[in-house]
Order: structure tokens, then sequence, then C-alpha cells
């Protein structure tokens, strides 16, 4: 089989490299319902991989009384605490993955709607250098599903978006690097992606390594 070694690796963040959702499902809840509303679990799954301040606008709609960085900045809070009181659930396989292909000199980027502290909360706490580069929700004006944030990533590594493949978990994050021109790898975790916004679905990153990325980097390029 043909084999094309991507020049870069870009990865979401919540979802796909952590398994955060949950905690940010429960900072939504908690912050909701001390205005008097309820933020339901298909509430929680509409805002999946959108940008926090989208996220923000749904919860003012719900009753919360604050304004949009403060619903933010409260949210993150909330999920850093839970991060640090429970340490970093790594999804299955994503560290692996990730060590592989900083063993192989392939550059990797953080592209997460995520503001930067928690970002580099989490990139300070793999426990090897695993990211050349990081953009968070707060460097882009445009958030995920728009396919700003995936060509930050790839030029803040100097590569061309075509010539990278990107790991996402959700629909606003397929298509943000769907759009923007790169492989998309979809790892399904709390909501389906669309097949038609991916070149590949798989279950699970375990077992999952830089040739398995590469044949399909492959078969995306010679389309």
């Amino acid at each position: 089989m043909t084999h094309s070694t991507p020049a870069a690796v870009l990865w979401d963040m919540d979802g796909t490299l952590i398994n955060s959702e949950p905690y940010w499902i429960s900072a939504e809840v908690d912050l909701v319902e001390s205005f008097g509303g309820e933020w339901t679990h298909d509430d929680a799954m509409a805002v999946v991989g959108s940008g926090l301040f989208n996220s923000a606008r749904a919860m003012q709609a719900k009753g919360v009384q604050l304004d949009e960085q403060t619903i933010v900045d409260r949210l993150t809070d909330r999920v850093m605490t839970q991060l640090r009181e429970s340490g970093i659930p790594w999804r299955p396989g994503a560290r692996e993955l990730l060590l592989e292909l900083r063993k192989a000199s392939i550059p990797t980027a953080l592209v997460t709607m995520s503001i930067s502290r928690m970002a580099h909360h989490v990139v300070d706490n793999l426990g090897f250098s695993g990211f050349d580069a990081v953009i968070s929700g707060d460097d882009v004006e445009n958030p995920k599903p728009h396919p700003q944030p995936y060509r930050v990533g790839a030029a803040a590594l100097g590569v061309d978006i075509a010539h990278c493949v990107a790991i996402e978990d959700s629909p606003p994050g397929a298509t943000s690097a769907f759009s923007a021109g790169a492989t998309v790898v979809g790892v399904p975790f709390m909501v389906e992606i669309p097949e038609d916004q991916t070149h590949a679905l798989w279950p699970t990153l375990d077992g999952r390594t830089l040739e398995h990325l590469s044949e399909l980097h492959a078969k995306v390029s010679t389309r």
C-alpha cells in the first residue's frame, strides 16, 4: 500500500485527547441551575465541539444572567478544578499515538476551542513535549466549525493544511478541519460525526499508529 507521511498532525483536545466532556457538562448544569434554569442532556450535546462563547450564549438563553466572558471563565475554572482534583483523563490510545508522532519527529499542533490557560494546563501535564503549537479558542476570531482554527494551526507549523491530518471527535470540529482542507479522522465520542465531513471514522484511537494515519493520508492525497 502507498504511504504518504503527513506533514503534520493537528489534534482536537476535549473528547479527542482527553475525556473532559463530562466535566464540561457538569459545569454547565451547575451554572444554569444556579440561576434557576435547566440544562438538559440535549442542550449539552448541542454545544459539544463548538466555541465556548457559543455555549455561553446558549446558557444566557437558559437564564444565566452573566456576560459571555464571565460564563466562559466560570466554566473553565470549574473544569480545571476537576482536572486538578481527579487528574487528566486521557482518551484511549491518544497519548500513545501522540508520543509515537513525537518520536517520529512529526510536527503537531493542538487546535482546541478551550481557552489558552486550560489548553496549556493539559499540554504541560502530558509527561513529554507533545506539541509544537497550541491554538486555543482565544487565538482565533472564528470558532469551529469555521475553518480558521485549523488553518491557523497549519500556519503555525509552517505547513500546507492539505498535507495535514486532523483528529476530531465532534461535528463542529470535523467540519472545521474538513473545510480547511485537512485529511480528517473522526473519532466520535459524545455525538455522531457525519461521514461526509471526515475521510475516516474510527471508533477509537487505541491501537492506531502513524502507519494508519499515513495510509489514510495517502488514499486521500491520490484521489
